[in-house]
């Protein structure tokens, strides 16, 4: 890593940590930075994991007692199914070959770009079929659990995008109170990708200089952007998100 990759990954660290803290979606911008270094994509997206990791756990505490008994009800299964899809996603990315996965890159950019788009009219939809749920809760506990797992292992494989997935569950289970949801999201989010970046570690696919850094420029990101969220509109933030997720996408796609 020279000097002028080491700043230039710093910066993106700083930004990314600074759109987790305000709308989501700082992958947009650090895993591509990883890749414009000249990082494989595999090692990118597994030093991107380790990077962000820290900065999702330290969020989990300010939203702890914001859980509500219905999102406490939901926490084990949906944990337990959770930490078998993160490791399993894990694996799968380590087995797949990196052209593959470098030419799966345009389409997961794209498609989570797409998501967080659509996120505010999937959340809606998924709200209108909570009715149907609510008279099988057995049923719907299974199917949410599983649902959950298919998620979890796009997050080991992945995750961009994946906190409105989260989301639109949570609200085919019926829950409407969104501090209770944003916190069960982040808690979840952690335990998968901290399933995902153990399985990282250990088959030693992280980069660590990197990874370091960038976990630095992360934190000092987040806690920034979380004061300065305060003077900026979040429709701002989410249009700039959007923008900079197409535009990856469609780099990726002409590369």
């Amino acid at each position: 890593m020279t000097l002028a990759q080491g700043a230039f990954l710093f910066g993106a660290a700083l930004l990314a940590g600074a759109l987790n803290s305000v709308a989501g979606g700082g992958g947009f911008i650090a895993f591509p930075a990883l890749i414009f270094t000249g990082m494989p994509p595999i090692q990118a997206n597994a030093t991107n994991a380790a990077a962000l990791w820290p900065g999702t756990v330290a969020s989990t505490g300010a939203y702890w007692r914001a859980l509500d008994d219905e999102a406490r009800r939901l926490l084990l299964p949906l944990t337990i199914t959770g930490v078998a899809g993160g490791l399993l996603g894990a694996i799968i990315l380590l087995k797949t070959p990196q052209r593959t996965f470098l030419s799966m890159v345009p389409w997961l950019l794209l498609g989570a770009t797409l998501l967080f788009v659509f996120s505010g009219r999937i959340t809606v939809w998924m709200r209108r079929h909570t009715e149907n749920m609510q008279h099988a809760p057995h049923l719907a506990m299974l199917g949410a659990a599983l649902v959950q797992l298919v998620i979890a292992l796009y997050i080991g494989f992945f995750g961009a995008g994946a906190g409105i997935l989260m989301l639109g569950l949570l609200a085919l289970m019926g829950m409407k109170n969104i501090h209770a949801m944003n916190g069960l999201k982040t808690m979840l989010a952690s335990i998968c990708n901290g399933m995902a970046v153990a399985t990282f570690i250990v088959a030693k696919a992280i980069i660590w200089p990197q990874a370091l850094l960038m976990i630095v420029g992360a934190a000092l990101g987040g806690y920034g952007g979380a004061w300065y969220a305060q003077k900026v509109p979040p429709a701002r933030v989410r249009q700039f998100v959007i923008v900079v997720g197409f535009a990856m996408s469609a780099y990726f796609f002409v590369r």
